[in-house]
């Protein structure tokens, strides 16, 4: 028989908000009555507040910038290799992938299309990562060669022929080197493998 769930993730807004409702055997231990509706209802006022305010301070102050970087790598993504299809960020942690697939759309960019970006980690180490299909969060355009995925270090480093691989994640989907020089070629010699 199929496996039923028994879980189900009930952790967004709405959920959180109807879990302030008085439970229907609810009593508050300091006036030995049913809680107050009002002042749950304020509560979720607040909840709900601080929440659009979250998500409107992360588009204005970290989305909304981060397309002009990701526009800058994608054109210049041939200064960084004649192919077009390796892009370089400034800095890593910058939500690149939404803006990426739009400027796409905008720039007409087809075939072919963008298949890694490089960027750095919070550590410097850089980092080389497989471009998703568009609206298919577990498929890469083109993934890391398979030779290299879960090798680490210097096994990586004679598995792939490139000098300063970090690791290759399982899946194929990143990989880390430790210079800038290292991921473009992990990202050249996997464009390479995939033709």
């Amino acid at each position: 028989s199929p496996i039923q769930l028994q879980y189900v993730d009930k952790t967004g807004l709405s959920s959180r908000v109807s879990r302030l409702n008085p439970r229907w055997n609810e009593i508050d231990e300091t006036t030995e009555k049913s809680p107050d509706p009002d002042a749950r209802f304020e509560v979720a006022s607040e909840m709900c507040g601080q929440d659009f305010l979250g998500m409107l301070t992360h588009i204005v102050e970290s989305d909304l910038p981060a397309r002009s970087f990701v526009d800058e790598a994608v054109k210049s993504r041939f200064e960084i290799d004649s192919s077009g299809e390796i892009i370089c960020l400034p800095t890593g942690g910058l939500p690149w992938k939404g803006h990426l697939y739009d400027l796409e759309h905008e720039y007409n960019i087809k075939d072919p299309l963008i298949k890694y970006v490089l960027y750095t980690d919070q550590a410097g180490m850089w980092r080389i990562q497989a471009v998703t299909v568009e609206g298919k969060g577990f498929e890469n355009r083109l993934s890391l060669p398979k030779e290299w995925r879960g090798v680490r270090d210097e096994d990586l480093e004679k598995v792939a022929g490139i000098e300063g691989c970090t690791f290759c994640h399982a899946s194929g989907f990143i990989g880390g080197n430790k210079s800038f020089e290292g991921a473009l070629e992990m990202a050249r010699r996997a464009l390479e493998n995939g033709k």
